[in-house]
């Protein structure tokens, strides 16, 4: 069987090969992007404290600095740890996507499971710099979504985020499409809208995992 590594996943090898097809107009991502959740002021006040650390860094933050310094403690504030799911950084997971074998270790993801991952909703990569000598940060998300999509028996949409520098993209897979968000700007007032995202994304999995379990 052939095996594909996250790390060498391209957007353009991913299209020709599971005749994918990246649409503009996704209900499930303007779903998720346009949907209201609260964010209590003590909050509002925490990210800004991140963002002018942000701010000050980011041009010179290597990528773990990046996730120590800032997006960690974002997705903690957010706290994806439930009795259903939880978040995971590094974790080895795979799928068969026709005949191939996915397999890697993203960034981060939610899923099912306390110790072990067993089920990811959610799947996340990040960046330093736009073009990065490992490849290219949307196909690399995006193989891991083409994985858990199988694993989850393409019973719901997954989803997916990476992040470049200050630049956040969100992402969306059903079936064979995806749409891919424009990039919120952590360093300026869209630093709201990644939260509240962030948020809404939580209530998106709690949904699901009680759907499916």
């Amino acid at each position: 069987m052939t095996k594909l590594d996250f790390r060498n996943c391209t957007l353009a090898y991913l299209d020709d090969t599971f005749a994918l097809k990246q649409i503009f107009d996704s209900h499930e991502l303007a779903e998720w992007l346009d949907r209201e959740s609260h964010v209590p002021d003590s909050d509002r006040q925490i990210l800004l404290r991140f963002q002018k650390k942000l701010i000050r860094n980011v041009h010179d933050w290597n990528e773990a600095e990046l996730t120590q310094n800032f997006i960690g403690p974002v997705f903690a504030l957010v706290d994806y740890t439930t009795e259903q799911f939880n978040f995971f950084a590094q974790r080895d997971f795979s799928g068969k996507v026709g005949d191939i074998e996915m397999t890697g270790r993203p960034d981060g993801m939610i899923a099912s499971g306390f110790r072990v991952p067993k089920k990811p909703y959610f799947c996340f990569q990040e960046y330093k710099k736009e073009q990065d000598p490992e490849g290219d940060p949307a196909g690399q998300c995006l193989g891991a979504m083409l994985a858990a999509q199988e694993v989850n028996q393409h019973q719901h949409p997954v989803y997916g985020c990476y992040v470049i520098g200050a630049d956040w993209y969100f992402m969306t897979l059903r079936g064979d499409t995806y749409a891919i968000s424009p990039a919120y700007v952590a360093t300026r007032e869209d630093i709201s809208d990644i939260f509240r995202i962030l948020k809404s994304l939580k209530e998106i999995i709690t949904n699901l995992a009680d759907r499916v379990s």
